[in-house]
């Protein structure tokens, strides 16, 4: 006898709702049903993937989110093993492979029961990155009008990847194509992908948070045209400060456009998102929630996923990214500051990426170098002979000149200072122009800065190297001794 093949979900569901932003130790629930039911006397077997299996119980996904014109995926499909995948109970899920792993998770604007037949293109394209060795994790979003190169095809906006693979026989689908998409334009390796639609996400907030997720809106977002599963455009509204939404609302708060940063706003609203269930699952009510359900969610979601991952790679990486503390995972968007707005012949808006700017946030992101101390920074930072202006970005008068005094005695050349033409009181921020990274990062660490606050200088204030904008928080720094 095996275990049921709700299990499978369990893990597909922890992997949408928490392994984006880092929790929760999906192998343990796995492995407490199965000693529970090895507590029946019900025996097991342990499952690898290219194991034989006895034949499964047909799932039928092309209906949902495959087209039938596409092709079987060369890697094990995890949706055909489910049914009938078995684990040893005494088994240890734990990753003991350390080379860093990767995921691109997709969602795609889809609902079962629709009449829809495809293919899609995706909605949102967010890549995961994970460091065994350190325990840490990166998050980046990737805007769907960056406009690239599909390989083996024509240049595109990068959220036609999916649909462009699925409807013209790309080896693996649409998901494979997009994966390779990916892989080339930001140049680094992915490992996995899973594709969701978003019956996915109002399942596992429905039955996770209940009661709904707090988010924090800091304007109003008024969507007079947003998009309803039935094809039409309906009105949304939120209003500005905290406020607890349920499902489908929540999904609507992590998908309109209507804001003045438009995709980057969007993005950076999933990644509240994403955090915000973090913690509901975290809470012993969600993690309860869910345990219950978790059947219910197999016939519910199984036509709702695609992935080249098997149920012991879910469940392990589960397992690994149980280990990672919230601190230790960084959030990225690539937004305005690393693309440029560019035109296509045929007169479409879309996004040209910087591929300069774009190291620097990979680099943030994926592999922070947070063991250096202040004298490696320094020395770093001393090769590079960067020019160094401070600007006051404030309303109040003599910051500029005073930061430079501060950095003076603590041995940092600057050339010259400033005023913004229209201060914005924003935080202290360190801006790039011209790649020259190791001083800026040494200057945020001499000023007690987080990391984020280094990014690339994409408003022509000045032709030198590294500009300090001075924000009112710069009062503390000044203070230090």
């Amino acid at each position: 006898m095996r275990i049921p093949p709700w299990l499978f979900i369990v893990g597909i569901v922890l992997v949408v709702g928490l392994t984006a932003v880092g929790a929760l130790l999906a192998f343990s629930i796995a492995r407490q049903v199965a000693v529970d039911l090895g507590a029946q006397g019900i025996q097991f077997t342990a499952f690898q993937v290219g194991d034989s299996v006895p034949t499964p119980t047909p799932v039928s996904v092309a209906s949902v989110v495959t087209p039938q014109s596409a092709p079987t995926s060369s890697a094990p499909d995890a949706q055909a093993i489910a049914p009938t995948a078995t684990l040893d109970p005494a088994a240890e899920y734990a990753w003991n492979d350390p080379r860093r792993f990767t995921l691109l998770l997709m969602g795609i604007d889809q609902r079962s029961g629709v009449e829809e037949d495809g293919p899609f293109r995706t909605d949102t394209m967010i890549v995961i990155s994970v460091d065994p060795v350190r325990k840490s994790a990166g998050v980046l979003n990737i805007p769907r009008d960056l406009w690239v190169n599909i390989p083996g095809f024509t240049q595109n906006r990068i959220n036609t990847a999916n649909s462009i693979g699925d409807s013209q026989g790309y080896p693996g689908g649409g998901p494979a194509l997009a994966a390779e998409t990916v892989r080339q334009v930001l140049g680094i390796p992915i490992d996995h992908y899973l594709l969701v639609n978003f019956d996915v996400f109002t399942a596992v907030v429905s039955i996770v948070a209940p009661n709904g997720v707090e988010v924090c809106p800091p304007a109003v977002i008024d969507d007079p045209d947003y998009p309803d599963a039935g094809f039409g455009t309906i009105a949304v509204r939120f209003e500005a400060g905290c406020q607890t939404l349920q499902a489908e609302r929540l999904l609507q708060y992590a998908r309109t456009r209507a804001s003045e940063g438009a995709d980057f706003d969007r993005a950076r609203r999933q990644q509240e998102v994403l955090d915000a269930l973090r913690e509901e699952v975290l809470s012993v009510g969600g993690i309860t929630n869910f345990i219950g359900q978790a059947p219910a969610l197999w016939d519910e979601l199984s036509g709702s996923f695609r992935t080249n991952m098997s149920l012991n790679e879910i469940l392990q990486l589960g397992a690994l990214m149980s280990e990672i503390p919230r601190e230790n995972i960084r959030f990225g968007v690539i937004d305005n500051l690393y693309v440029n707005l560019a035109t296509t012949t045929s007169g479409e808006q879309v996004l040209l990426l910087k591929t300069n700017a774009t190291r620097l946030l990979l680099q943030q992101i994926f592999n922070p170098e947070e063991d250096l101390s202040l004298s490696d920074l320094r020395a770093r930072a001393e090769t590079e002979n960067a020019t160094i202006m401070v600007f006051n970005n404030t309303d109040q008068a003599g910051l500029a000149s005073q930061t430079r005094d501060w950095l003076t005695g603590r041995g940092v050349d600057v050339l010259d200072v400033g005023n913004v033409a229209a201060a914005s009181n924003a935080n202290t921020v360190i801006n790039v122009y011209t790649g020259k990274v190791w001083t800026a990062r040494y200057l945020a660490a001499l000023m007690g800065l987080p990391a984020e606050r280094v990014q690339p200088g994409a408003d022509g204030l000045t032709d030198k190297d590294i500009a300090v904008l001075v924000g009112p928080d710069i009062a503390t720094v000044l203070s230090s001794p």
